[in-house]
């Protein structure tokens, strides 16, 4: 069989551009390369597992505004299958099954949940099994390949282990997918300069792929750089300045050398370095941000999108679930 693409990304509410350099520019370079074997969906049965996060009267809007981001940076739902994850319940069915093979152990090692668990008084057992669920996605559709995030490849391992698991028990049946990191996506940190990009750190910390320029820059002036640059005449090193990592992800490679060249000789001001990334973030989301609110203003093609992308989706995993069924011994009638 061909080599087959999932991946799926929560409705968070707006993504940033750690979501955008991290995943959502690999989904459209993958969906190039594999058609319609690359499978995308917005996974909002992964959503109530993020308490803090989650608010049911914002689920579906948040869903279709996460569609309309991923189409607006080039996801063509004409090339790929493009979904919505609850709308296809052979999510859950093989992922209940999943639960049976995967031991407690296994989940409570996981680094995102003692990370989220450690703060909450009262641990859903959702944010436990969230892991197994997100192998479900995965495997339902016999998935080899699969785009994350440098925090998600612990749980890409735990999904090989489950496929191995299930292999053994019931025959062979899912391949051990492997995890493909985009070369931006390692931990592009917060406009704080205080750890990775994350909306669970506040809006003031993220920059929003649809925000508002003058939003932006009035995030972007007052951020840290360089603690050696003191004074304007101090040199500085641009590996260590928040700014110098942003430059990496807009800049092209000529302003980067001026901008480098510029800090290590104290050459240019740290303003001076802010206006020119402002330039390339303006010329980067610009022609997003206009694609999004031209799709915005049609909801009822992006959920019919959605739809197709749903039946398109299930033609692959209603066969699969039936030969999952088969071997774990389920009455056909």
């Amino acid at each position: 069989m061909k080599s087959r693409v999932f991946s799926g990304i929560q409705p968070t509410g707006e993504p940033h551009i750690g979501n955008y350099f991290g995943a959502m520019q690999n989904y459209v370079k993958l969906g190039e390369q594999y058609g319609k074997n690359s499978i995308y969906c917005v996974v909002d049965l992964h959503a109530p597992t993020n308490p803090g996060a989650y608010d049911p009267a914002l689920l579906a809007q948040r869903t279709l505004d996460m569609a309309v981001a991923n189409m607006a940076v080039g996801l063509d739902p004409e090339k790929v299958i493009f979904f919505v994850q609850s709308q296809v319940p052979e999510h859950t069915q093989l992922g209940w099954l999943f639960t049976v093979i995967t031991p407690v152990g296994e989940l409570e090692r996981m680094t995102q949940y003692k990370d989220k668990a450690g703060a909450l008084e009262s641990v859903p057992a959702g944010l436990l099994m969230y892991p197994v669920l997100q192998a479900a996605d995965i495997l339902l559709y016999k998935a080899d390949t699969v785009p994350v995030g440098e925090d998600q490849v612990q749980h890409i391992e735990l999904t090989r282990e489950i496929a191995r698991k299930f292999n053994q028990a019931f025959g062979e049946t899912f391949p051990e997918p492997k995890a493909v990191l985009e070369k931006n996506a390692l931990r592009i940190p917060g406009v704080d300069g205080q750890g990775k990009m994350s909306k669970s750190k506040g809006e003031s910390s993220v920059l929003g792929l649809f925000e508002a320029m003058d939003s932006i820059w009035a995030k972007l002036r007052p951020a840290p750089t360089d603690p050696a640059r003191v004074r304007r005449t101090d040199p500085g090193d641009p590996e260590k300045c928040l700014i110098g990592d942003y430059h990496k992800l807009f800049s092209d490679d000529q302003t980067l050398q001026v901008v480098y060249d510029g800090c290590r000789t104290a050459g240019i001001g740290c303003v001076d370095c802010k206006k020119m990334l402002m330039e390339g973030v303006r010329r980067e989301l610009t022609p997003i941000q206009e694609r999004g609110e031209r799709l915005r203003a049609d909801p009822d093609l992006i959920r019919d999108v959605l739809a197709q992308g749903a039946r398109e989706a299930q033609a692959i995993a209603a066969p699969v679930m039936e030969e999952v069924r088969q071997k774990v011994g389920f009455l056909k009638v």
